[in-house]
């Protein structure tokens, strides 16, 4: 992708102010202004309408409208400018944080979502925050990495897609809900199972991730399977991981299986950007009665332990199991829903973390360079 460098056609008696009003705009989820931000890529004037044109490094395509009216709001102080006529895009750059790993065909990002143990809804996360990435504006696929447990197929609702090889070497993804998914399920007859040693799993997965004729993607979300074993460590080492986001759920047990999964992903370099809070809480149906079944600030206590964000908080909600098992999950089956809100919210702050960490590296790197 190339990289959008500004282009400002405003004399500077007015260029000034303006730039000064969109730095003042702070970005809600880069802590930046949107100058200071790069976001601010074209200015021009007619007549006394300015043209913007903004590019945002991570997806957040449901707050354009909210911003447009906000930055028209403040610009509508000058009197040189009468109306704002503003173009909004997304433009992620390939990124990894495995610079020893060759980037995938077609793919700009990597995004592992991982658990320490099994039973977090580590899954329906995945599942979900792709399709909220989708809804923000990218292109997105998800490749389901439990080879002995696979549930992507049934969570997206297409069990019996069979991958294709036109030409004998790559495969087909399979397409659903608008995003693009591959899996060793796909591959498996019904209770069909993948009974391999380690070794024989991990090279599976390298294929299934290499061997995919993926779209172009601005994401790749993986699936990680539970634990951090000598599977999740050569997966970590062999995929061009650009992040991982490690699900838990408030309990004691879950929280320090957790800690294992950040420090895996710490010992082979990969930056956690975030926690994100499964089984949160439960609000009653009948009386809004808030409950935490499973304990409370667990997700939040961990995050400030490890310096990382918490993400966000997702409620114990039937609703959430009940779609993923009939294979059109929360964020496509009620998109209005508070839960998939809630997903969107995640989605908008992991883009903006993995944009933040982009900038971090690239400025390690500048330092090392100098030294």
């Amino acid at each position: 992708m190339s990289i959008s460098y500004p282009d400002y056609q405003l004399d500077a008696q007015l260029l000034t102010p303006v730039l000064a009003i969109l730095d003042a705009h702070q970005d809600p989820y880069l802590k930046q202004g949107l100058v200071a931000a790069g976001c601010v890529v074209k200015l021009a004037i007619e007549g006394k309408r300015l043209l913007l044109g903004l590019v945002y490094p991570y997806p957040c395509m449901t707050q354009y409208r909210d911003t447009v009216m906000a930055i028209t709001n403040k610009l509508a102080v000058l009197d040189a400018i009468d109306e704002v006529e503003c173009e909004i895009d997304f433009q992620p750059r390939v990124y990894s944080a495995i610079t020893s790993v060759a980037p995938i065909a077609n793919v700009k990002q990597v995004i592992a979502i991982a658990s320490g143990k099994g039973g977090v809804g580590k899954s329906t996360t995945a599942v979900n925050l792709a399709l909220a990435l989708k809804a923000e504006g990218a292109e997105v696929g998800i490749l389901d990495a439990d080879i002995y447990g696979p549930s992507i197929p049934l969570m997206l609702g297409i069990p019996n897609f069979r991958p294709q090889s036109p030409d004998g070497k790559m495969m087909t993804a399979a397409s659903a809900h608008g995003i693009s998914a591959q899996s060793i399920g796909f591959m498996l007859g019904d209770g069909e199972a993948a009974v391999w040693r380690g070794p024989m799993a991990a090279g599976a997965l390298v294929q299934l991730l290499n061997e995919t004729q993926w779209p172009e993607l601005d994401y790749l979300i993986i699936d990680m399977p539970p634990g951090t074993g000598d599977i999740q460590l050569t997966l970590s080492q062999k995929f061009p991981v650009s992040g991982a986001v490690i699900v838990t759920t408030p309990q004691d047990i879950a929280l320090a299986d957790a800690q294992k999964g950040i420090t895996m992903f710490n010992k082979v370099q990969i930056p956690v950007l975030g926690i994100v809070e499964n089984m949160s809480f439960h609000l009653c149906p009948e009386c809004g009665h808030k409950e935490h079944p499973f304990g409370t600030h667990g997700g939040s206590k961990i995050a400030e332990r490890y310096n990382v964000p918490l993400l966000g908080a997702l409620p114990l909600n039937i609703n959430i199991r009940e779609s993923m098992d009939n294979g059109a999950p929360s964020v496509v089956k009620e998109p209005d829903s508070e839960v998939s809100g809630i997903y969107r919210e995640i989605a908008r702050k992991l883009g903006a973390q993995l944009a933040l960490q982009q900038v971090k590296s690239t400025v390690s790197i500048s330092i090392s360079d100098d030294e």
